[in-house]
């Protein structure tokens, strides 16, 4: 079970120094392994909670509206570490053998290489991004084989080189820096194909939570701390709106604006929040979920982050000049919303073009797409 009610105040009271800095505080990683993220999807034979999608975006979501970027760490933590049971048995016990809260980082994206070694492969690269990759024990990186394949490789953070690249003006206390790899050799045991976290096909677990296609819960990671996001900014404003409201004057703004703000923008959460906990649910079906929800899916969470970046705008937009002082919160939610809205897996009209394929038009077919066996 998570318990997220110590972690949010820990959190939301380190937030500040937490951007100074670049990174969450210790005293913040400690109690978000102590509140059950990392472990949430750890199989239950090393103590792990086998947990639900669920349980996970409520969880992340009442942490984003105290501190978005702890939200942001807090989800990967558990949604990276789902991936580690992709893995063969042996190269999960070893991550998992002294416990289920080891902090494991990582990336998807196949920006490394890897050529075979006697015992496995030899892994080289560099990979943006990796998100708290300064408080974590392990990585999963993905790497190409000469055949092409792409493949995620296990490596303990003492065999990479990390990069202080990270100065992004919103989420700044992620730490999301660069990693580099440069010819370590890793065991077959610590490898898994990475089609087959794309289909849920882990080689040895058949615990529910693993068996979900990730293309159904992938987005489902970086959406639900913007809920969370918009949820504390709204909070803010509320105060700052009833501040309004009771000390009118001719220079504030009326009454109408106050209101049509206020329930458009509640509304809007609220129906992003419906949206996301729909698609939690799906996940949490596992190897039940179809192809019509996964497409769907996708969509909703895409539509979720459209709907939730536009409230948090139209809350700085009405917040006034005061909510822009450095330091205050409305301006740190409002960066960090914008930022996480730039995430290449949440655009819109991604989600869009693979709704309407085989809806609109026949796969491959979309109109005003050359054949590929055109002579013009």
């Amino acid at each position: 079970m998570l318990i997220v009610d110590e972690l949010a105040e820990k959190a939301a009271a380190a937030a500040q120094q937490a951007e100074e800095k670049r990174r969450l505080g210790p005293e913040v990683v400690e109690s978000m392994l102590g509140a059950g993220f990392a472990r949430h999807f750890v199989p239950r034979e090393f103590g792990g909670a086998e947990g639900t999608f669920g349980e996970l975006t409520r969880a992340v979501a009442t942490l984003g509206a105290a501190c978005p970027a702890t939200a942001w760490c807090a989800s990967l933590a558990a949604n990276i570490g789902r991936m580690v049971a992709f893995l063969p048995a042996e190269g999960y016990r070893q991550i998992w053998e002294h416990g289920p809260d080891p902090l494991v980082v990582g990336s998807l994206a196949s920006f490394g290489e890897a050529v075979p070694s006697p015992d496995g492969w030899t892994v080289s690269g560099r990979w943006p991004y990796i998100s708290a990759v300064g408080d974590s024990d392990w990585a999963l990186l993905c790497a190409v084989t000469p055949e092409g394949e792409s493949r995620v490789f296990a490596l303990r953070t003492s065999q990479l080189q990390v990069e202080e690249t990270w100065d992004s003006i919103g989420m700044r206390a992620t730490g999301s820096h660069n990693v580099v790899v440069t010819g370590v050799d890793v065991p077959a045991t610590l490898t898994f194909a990475r089609d087959d976290l794309l289909a849920g096909r882990p080689t040895d677990s058949t615990a529910l939570c693993h068996t979900v296609p990730l293309e159904a819960a992938n987005l489902l990671s970086f959406a639900a701390p913007m809920l969370g996001t918009a949820e504390g900014a709204l909070a803010v404003w509320t105060t700052y709106a009833r501040g309004k409201a009771a000390g009118w004057n001719p220079a504030a703004p009326s009454a109408s604006t106050l209101a049509t703000t206020f329930a458009r923008t509640s509304g809007e959460i609220d129906a992003a929040r419906l949206l996301l906990e729909r698609c939690a649910d799906v996940c949490d079906r596992g190897a039940a979920v179809t192809e019509e929800e996964i497409a769907r899916n996708t969509r909703d969470t895409s539509l979720a982050v459209r709907m939730l970046i536009e409230a948090v705008n139209r809350l700085a937009a009405l917040g006034g000049t005061s909510n822009f002082g450095e330091g205050k919160p409305l301006q740190r939610f409002w960066r960090d919303a914008n930022t996480t809205a730039t995430h290449v897996a949440l655009q819109f009209e991604m989600a869009a073009m693979g709704y309407a394929e085989g809806r609109l038009w026949e796969p491959g077919k979309a109109p005003g797409n050359r054949p590929a066996d055109a002579d013009w």
